[in-house]
């Protein structure tokens, strides 16, 4: 992501002519192996903890409750500092803040790797997420500068998208593997030798750039931003504990919700936006936002309690619930596919509006799981229906997020993408899991007995909690569906043309 990408320029070079062509890095290729690298590796850690979450839950002791925080630390703190991570790795030299990110990302998957405890893992996870903010825009501004020539460019960043959607499934495949053969703290460990050879390639073949002119940051903005959102988290989160109406659950919640208020108004007054509120409020660009917050909410936490689902319910290893998951990945590829094809001819509305409307079948079909039901009739075309319909959903949301973007404002627009899904997952997984608990834990309550069996109790009490989150993601998908069919209006003409960057 690149704040000013007019100024994607190498430092040191000449300023030149508009007529001069800028020589080829001869190093190009090998840097684009780097970065493909770092991007697998971002998208790997989103996921590849998934499957090992029920081990780390047993080997750490970490309760129902705060079991979520594995997934939320990483997905907020990289969500909400992915903006200002850009403009750091714009301001102060893209290759310094990529490597900066990988050495950094690399220490805190050997801290979550090496946790004792609970608070020691979500630290780490934590952090790794703020690295990864850092990193992942200075990957992308890296390989804008990298590669000047459009063909090639259009090469490389074809390999960093086909690396962005294959990675969920390799990191769903590798965190079964890791935890089964080996132990659930490799599918941390194994980011530190990738992450310094990285780093150590970067050093000798990128060559660093940076933004010139105006260089401030928008400090205010991004902690209100951030502590916003997590108050609102651990809002979620003690009411698991303390209910809705605990002083302390409204207390956090109240606190989320001023902030973020806050964080609105300042960006309206201040002169460097963190976010330029013009970006977010026109009618195509805001409803394409909102959805793919809301897609973040509704999805990220159906991997969660599918992952329970088949290891303690269908009692699926740990391998096997990663590749139980790859129909998934087949749905989304398919769908993209589809989209890329009629995307030019029949306009970004319909595919979105009808990539939503099936991603919210696709979870009603999941609320029907039950104890005695089987992975092939039950989970698998419900995983099939729901990727493709997002499949569907995510290419033209790629151009719609963009229609009518001034130049300077790009890289703030397409990074908003990522940074909205991660905001949503973050949000939408501490809501769900507090749902999903609490629903569990009022089903065991109402249906124990001295003669009913434990076993079956719980597992039917736990699935009784699944079914409430899928019920809770299929009314939220349902308002998405709505959001996209009332606000996005944008016509193929309308779309943007050329290499926009994105990410996904």
């Amino acid at each position: 992501m690149s704040t000013t990408t007019e100024n994607l320029s190498p430092t040191g070079a000449g300023a030149g002519t508009e007529a001069e062509s800028p020589a080829l890095n001869p190093r190009r290729w090998a840097a684009l192996v780097v970065i493909a690298i770092a991007q697998l590796m971002i998208v790997l850690d989103a996921t590849i903890v998934n499957i090992a979450l029920p081990t780390m839950q047993r080997s750490l002791h970490i309760s129902d409750v705060n079991k979520q925080w594995v997934i939320t630390a990483y997905a907020l703190a990289f969500g909400s500092m992915l903006l200002l991570g850009g403009r750091v790795a714009d301001y102060t030299g893209r290759k310094r803040a990529f490597v900066i990110g990988l050495l950094g990302f690399a220490a805190a998957s050997a801290v979550g790797g090496a946790a004792t405890n609970a608070a020691m893992l979500f630290s780490a996870r934590a952090a790794q997420g703020v690295f990864g903010a850092l990193m992942a825009p200075a990957a992308l501004s890296l390989l804008t500068v990298t590669f000047t020539e459009e063909k090639e460019r259009a090469r490389a960043f074809g390999v960093y998208g086909a690396i962005a959607g294959g990675g969920t499934a390799i990191g769903l495949i590798m965190g079964g593997v890791l935890t089964q053969y080996a132990s659930w703290r490799w599918t941390l460990l194994v980011n530190v030798p990738i992450a310094a050879i990285a780093a150590f390639m970067a050093a000798r073949v990128l060559t660093e750039s940076k933004a010139h002119g105006n260089t401030k940051y928008d400090i205010p903005g991004a902690l209100s931003s951030a502590v916003g959102l997590a108050a609102l988290v651990y809002g979620f989160n003690k009411a698991n504990t303390d209910g809705w109406g605990s002083t302390t659950t409204l207390s956090l919640l109240g606190v989320g919700v001023a902030l973020l208020i806050g964080f609105v108004l300042w960006e309206l007054r201040t002169s460097h936006p963190l976010l330029p509120m013009r970006v977010i409020l026109d009618r195509n660009r805001g409803g394409s936002f909102l959805s793919s917050l809301l897609m973040g909410v509704g999805m990220f936490g159906v991997f969660i309690f599918l992952t329970y689902y088949m290891q303690q319910i269908l009692g699926y290893s740990a391998l096997k619930s990663g590749f139980a998951f790859l129909p998934f990945t087949f749905g989304v590829v398919a769908g993209a596919g589809v989209a890329t094809r009629f995307l030019p001819q029949i306009g970004p509305r319909l595919l979105m509006s009808v990539g939503f409307g099936l991603a919210t079948v696709g979870m009603v079909l999941f609320t029907f799981i039950g104890v005695d039901t089987s992975y092939a009739t039950h989970v698998v075309p419900a995983e099939l229906v729901m990727s493709f319909g997002i499949g569907l959903f995510f290419v033209p949301l790629s151009s719609t997020s963009l229609i009518g973007v001034a130049d300077h404002d790009a890289g703030v627009a397409s990074a908003l993408v990522n940074t909205t899904q991660q905001i949503g997952g973050a949000l939408g997984t501490a809501m769900l899991v507090t749902f999903a608990t609490t629903a569990t834990t009022n089903y065991f309550t109402s249906h124990a007995s001295p003669t009913a069996n434990a076993a079956s109790l719980a597992a039917h009490a736990a699935v009784h909690g699944y079914v409430t989150a899928f019920i809770w993601s299929a009314a939220i998908l349902g308002v998405a569906t709505l959001v996209v069919a009332t606000l996005v209006k944008a016509r193929k003409d309308d779309l943007p043309t050329g290499g926009a960057v994105h990410m996904g």
